[in-house]
């Protein structure tokens, strides 16, 4: 579903966002326009988990060694603007900036990370969701792509968000702003370890 916007018609708002059914939503309200997510595949979902397997090492507190430090949710409404409300595959705040989880809908706290899992409608991750998030200062921005089994990791700069690695299979990467823990690219897209290094 989406809703038109033409001149003289008023852009959608997060009202008329969260006016739809509950059951089965799967919508953002992206520049003023009701615009459906795009269908999950198995990979995308399995991504999706695992990826979130990873950051779980980030909300944790252990005596010698302190990891934890951050919020995480999967699927939430973030309130940025009057005509964008988006939904993030995967997003993150850090708890020395948000004291308590955010909460509400929709959450109205600016995250300080945001992760996109492309799928059938990866022209809004990349382009139009990727300017909203830049737009509001968020600091860091992933891309995975579960086709070509690629993470892209961006950091924000006033100019524009800058592309600071992009890690593939078989690599295992310190990439920011987790990079306290190695992340084994692998491991988001399947069960696999990482090959093992060539003689």
């Amino acid at each position: 579903m989406t809703a038109p916007m033409f001149p003289g018609f008023p852009a959608a708002t997060v009202e008329d966002l969260l006016a739809l059914p509950e059951e089965g939503r799967r919508h953002e309200l992206v520049e003023g326009i009701i615009v459906q997510k795009g269908a999950a595949s198995g990979e995308h979902g399995l991504t999706q988990f695992r990826l979130a397997t990873y950051l779980a090492l980030f909300t944790r507190r252990f005596r010698r060694h302190v990891l934890g430090g951050w919020w995480f949710a999967t699927e939430v409404d973030i309130y940025f603007d009057a005509t964008n409300t988006l939904r993030p595959d995967v997003v993150g705040w850090r708890r020395d900036r948000v004291a308590s989880a955010p909460s509400g809908i929709p959450v109205k706290e600016r995250p300080d990370w945001v992760c996109e899992i492309l799928s059938t409608n990866k022209g809004n991750d990349l382009i139009k969701k990727k300017r909203v998030y830049h737009r509001h200062e968020v600091p860091h921005y992933w891309i995975v792509d579960p086709a070509a089994e690629t993470l892209t990791v961006y950091r924000w700069t006033p100019d524009a968000y800058e592309e600071v690695l992009v890690g593939k299979r078989g690599e295992t990467i310190a990439v920011e702003p987790f990079s306290a823990m190695p992340l084994s690219v692998n491991s988001i897209f399947s069960d696999e370890e990482d090959d093992p290094p060539a003689p």
